[in-house]
C-alpha cells in the first residue's frame, strides 16, 4: 500500500529514498521507464504526455526530485522554464500551434496527480477542446483589495 505524499512542510527532509525510487519521473529521469523524450539538458528532460489533452502536449521536469513548486530548488525551477520556454517555441514552429499553455499543478488540490514537480507545456489550436476549469467574471474589487493586501510583502 501506497502512503500519500508528505505535505509542502518539511517535505525535502520527507521524502525517503524509498519515496523517490517509487517516483514513476524519477524512473524516467533513471531510464528506468520508457518516455519519448524531446529534449534533454543536465537540468531538465522533457518528454510527451501519455494522457495529452492536445496533439503534442509535453511534461518538462527537473533531473532531481522535488516533489512540487514549493520544494524546487530555485536553478532547477529556472531550468525547467528556459527549456518549458524553448519547447513552446518548437511546438509553435514545428507542430503550428495557434498557443501554448504553460501548467503548474502543485498540491492534489491543485490536480497534482505525479509529485515530482513538472511543467505541462501543452500547444493549443483554434477550436481544441481544452477550456479554462473556470469562467473569469469580474470579482468584488473590495475583496480583491483585501487579499491583496495580505500577500503583498
Amino acid at each position: 500500500m501506497t502512503r500519500p505524499w508528505p505535505s509542502r512542510r518539511g517535505c525535502a527532509a520527507a521524502v525517503s529514498l524509498l519515496r523517490v525510487s517509487e517516483c514513476i519521473f524519477c524512473k524516467i529521469v533513471a531510464g528506468e521507464l520508457p518516455a519519448t523524450i524531446v529534449a534533454e539538458d543536465e537540468r531538465t528532460i522533457a518528454f510527451m504526455d501519455i494522457r495529452p489533452g492536445t496533439r503534442g502536449h509535453a511534461l518538462v521536469i527537473p533531473r532531481a526530485h522535488a516533489t512540487d513548486v514549493h520544494d524546487i530548488d530555485p536553478e532547477d525551477l529556472q531550468a525547467v522554464a528556459v527549456a518549458a520556454k524553448k519547447l513552446a517555441a518548437r511546438m509553435l514552429d514545428v507542430l503550428g500551434a495557434d498557443g501554448v499553455n504553460l501548467l503548474n499543478s502543485s498540491g492534489a488540490a491543485a490536480w497534482q496527480t505525479v509529485f515530482h514537480f513538472h511543467l505541462h507545456v501543452i500547444p493549443r489550436y483554434s477550436g481544441d477542446p481544452l477550456r479554462l476549469p473556470w469562467v473569469p467574471e469580474p470579482g468584488d474589487m473590495d475583496a480583491i483589495a483585501a487579499v491583496g493586501a495580505e500577500l503583498a510583502e
